[in-house]
C-alpha cells in the first residue's frame, strides 16, 4: 500500500479541494504590540529596539500583526482556532508550524497598515517514524503602505497525538560556530510570547495539558520565537538584516532548559547557517540567512 493510500481518500480529496483557497486580511504591528514582542524576545545580548510608531519593523515581527480574534467558542481543545475556516479540517489532533521560508523587499514599519494575502498552495500526505501526517503549505504576501513587502511560504504539519512522547532523532549542534549565545527560557517568557502573538495553543502555557493530552514532557518553546531570535542574531553579527531566511524545526524545545543561539558565517559572508541548540548539544531548529 502506498503512503497516500494509507489515508482516508475521501478526506484527502476533500482537503485537496482547499488548494488555491485565498484569504485577505488587514493588520498592523502597533507600538504597543511591538513593545510586548520586544519584551518577550529580549535577552542579555539582544539588540535594543526602538518600537515607536514609524520605526523600522524587525524582520519576522509581522507575525504579531494579524491576530485571530475568534470567539472562545470557536477555539478547539488545543487553543487553536477550529479548522474549516481557511485551513482544511483534517482528523488530526496536533497541528504545528513545521518550517518556513521568507524573502524581504524593503522594510516595513511599526504602526503602518499592512495587507496580507494568503493562499493554500498544497496539501501533501506523508508517513514517517511518527506515523501518518499531512503537510499544508500556505503562501503569504504582506504589503506595507510604501511598497515594501514580505513573501512567505509556511509549512503546517497535522499529526496524531502519540500515546507517549517519542523524541525524533537528534541533530547535532553546529560545529565550530562563530557565536554561541544562551537565552534564558522561563514560563514567563513563553507566556509573554503567546500573549504578544495572541497564540492560545495550550502546549506553551498549560503544563498539565502539554503533559497529559499532547504527551510532551514540559511546556514547548515556540518555534516562531526561536526563528525571531535567530533572525536577530544573524542581523547583529552580520551588521544588516538578511534578504532571505528559511527555518525548520527538527526537535521540540522545552521550558526546562535554556536556549542556545548558534551561527556560522559562510565563506564570502553572504550566508549564515543558524540553529537553536540545547545544553545537551542537539538542535531544535535549523535556519539559514542569506544576504545576496
Amino acid at each position: 500500500m502506498s503512503r497516500v493510500e494509507s489515508f482516508p481518500m475521501v478526506a484527502m480529496r476533500e482537503a485537496e479541494d482547499w488548494v488555491g483557497r485565498t484569504e485577505e486580511r488587514w493588520g498592523c504591528l502597533t507600538p504597543e504590540l511591538a513593545g510586548m514582542l520586544n519584551a518577550a524576545v529580549s535577552h542579555p545580548v539582544s539588540l535594543r529596539r526602538d518600537v515607536r510608531r514609524g520605526c523600522l519593523m524587525p524582520r519576522l515581527w509581522h507575525w504579531a500583526a494579524f491576530p485571530e480574534f475568534v470567539p472562545l467558542s470557536q477555539l478547539a481543545e488545543d487553543g487553536h482556532p477550529k479548522l474549516g475556516d481557511f485551513l482544511p479540517p483534517l482528523a488530526f489532533k496536533r497541528r504545528m508550524w513545521a518550517a518556513g521560508k521568507l524573502s524581504f523587499s524593503g522594510s516595513l514599519r511599526i504602526g503602518e497598515r499592512l495587507r496580507r494575502t494568503s493562499t493554500i498552495k498544497s496539501v501533501t500526505p506523508k508517513s514517517g517514524g511518527t506515523g501518518d501526517m499531512v503537510f499544508v503549505t500556505v503562501t503569504h504576501q504582506v504589503e506595507g503602505e510604501t511598497g515594501s513587502f514580505v513573501e512567505e511560504e509556511q509549512d503546517i504539519v497535522y499529526l496524531h497525538i502519540p500515546e507517549t512522547f517519542t523524541p525524533p532523532k537528534r541533530v547535532p549542534e553546529l560545529e565550530s560556530p562563530d557565536f554561541d549565545e544562551t537565552v534564558p527560557i522561563t514560563e514567563a517568557r513563553l507566556f509573554r510570547f503567546s500573549a504578544a502573538t495572541y497564540n492560545a495553543h495550550r502546549i506553551h502555557y498549560d503544563l498539565s495539558y502539554a503533559r497529559e493530552v499532547e504527551k510532551y514532557p514540559a511546556l514547548v518553546t515556540h518555534g516562531p520565537m526561536q526563528a525571531i531570535m535567530l533572525m536577530e542574531a544573524a542581523k547583529r553579527h552580520a551588521g544588516e538584516p538578511p534578504r532571505r531566511f528559511r527555518f525548520r524545526g527538527v526537535h521540540p524545545m522545552f521550558h526546562t532548559h535554556d536556549l542556545r543561539l548558534q551561527g556560522r558565517l559562510a565563506p564570502g559572508g553572504k550566508a549564515m547557517e543558524l540553529g537553536t541548540a540545547t545544553p545537551a548539544g542537539y538542535l531544535g531548529m535549523q535556519a539559514k540567512a542569506e544576504w545576496d
